[in-house]
């Protein structure tokens, strides 16, 4: 089967929403600790009003602190243009940019409507690209939106064909609040790979109501070349009501290497800082695989 890229987000989508404040150091050993374990990327800062995610406020000085190991892996979230800049500063080498897919997220999310931030999208495309940074775009809420219910696919589709006139380097799916089913997410995937050509596709889900994996496996299947996750299944997007957990990366990662994809990720190694994080949150995570460990045992 083909190879499929893990886009770890605990740093991230993964801390963004927890509780429990991280030090720029422990963040920093977070993700060093998953790049130890075989990660192909990761997102570690996000360059948002600070105001809005105080958690992520030291994205700058978190991005100073990586191994270059670590740094040329990275991705940052940038929202906007003035996101954007400190990006470039920050010397990352891939950005990760978001449209929301309806106006009243896009609102609550951003403080913008759809179309504009496809238009900032094509300013922040533009500077990405003097400055040769790598760009994938996100199409937030592509199954479902807590404020407008149902996304059609049409409608999806139509924010794709308006990223894509910027020629990003890869675009994204993402089920924000875990409501897409697997026929769902098959159909969007077909029909948007009929516009996306040769660009690379990465898809995002949420288990908020347990079919994130099954998701997943249906995205690897019909092409999708990156899967998002988060250590311990940790994080949510926190303008989004109840958008529980992201898929676990031990799950996701157990669950593709037992299906035949090639997977890079080292589940020993991962489940080693697995149990560092579940220490600093101090709860059980919701990782099924870091529980009940790797099957067969590894000797």
């Amino acid at each position: 089967m083909d190879a499929i890229e893990i886009v770890e987000v605990s740093a991230r989508d993964g801390l963004q929403n927890e509780s429990v404040s991280f030090s720029t150091e422990e963040k920093i050993r977070l993700i060093e600790g998953c790049v130890k374990g075989g990660v192909d990327r990761i997102e570690v800062a996000s360059f948002v009003n600070p105001k809005r995610v105080p958690q992520m406020a030291d994205g700058d000085s978190v991005i100073a602190g990586l191994s270059q190991a670590a740094l040329s892996r990275s991705i940052g979230l940038v929202l906007n243009e003035r996101g954007m800049q400190r990006a470039i500063e920050a010397g990352i080498p891939e950005i990760n940019f978001v449209v929301v897919a309806t106006d009243t997220f896009a609102d609550r999310n951003q403080s913008s409507t759809t179309e504009g931030l496809i238009k900032t999208w094509k300013t922040v495309a533009r500077m990405a690209k003097e400055s040769r940074i790598r760009t994938s775009v996100g199409i937030s809420a592509a199954f479902g939106c807590p404020y407008e219910g149902e996304v059609s696919e049409d409608r999806v589709l139509w924010v794709l064909e308006q990223i894509m006139e910027s020629q990003p380097d890869e675009v994204g799916l993402a089920d924000t609040i875990g409501s897409g089913v697997p026929k769902q997410v098959e159909s969007m995937i077909r029909s948007a790979k009929r516009i996306m050509g040769n660009t690379k596709l990465r898809c995002h889900f949420h288990n908020t109501r347990n079919v994130g994996l099954a998701n997943a496996y249906v995205a690897a299947a019909e092409g999708a070349t990156a899967l998002d996750s988060s250590l311990g299944g940790i994080g949510g997007c926190p303008f989004a009501p109840k958008a529980t957990g992201n898929i676990p990366t031990e799950d996701l990662v157990w669950m593709l290497q037992r299906s035949g994809f090639e997977v890079k990720a080292d589940l020993v190694e991962l489940m080693t800082t697995s149990a560092w994080l579940e220490g600093q949150l101090g709860r059980v995570m919701p990782s099924m695989v870091y529980r009940a460990g790797i099957f067969p045992p590894v000797s």
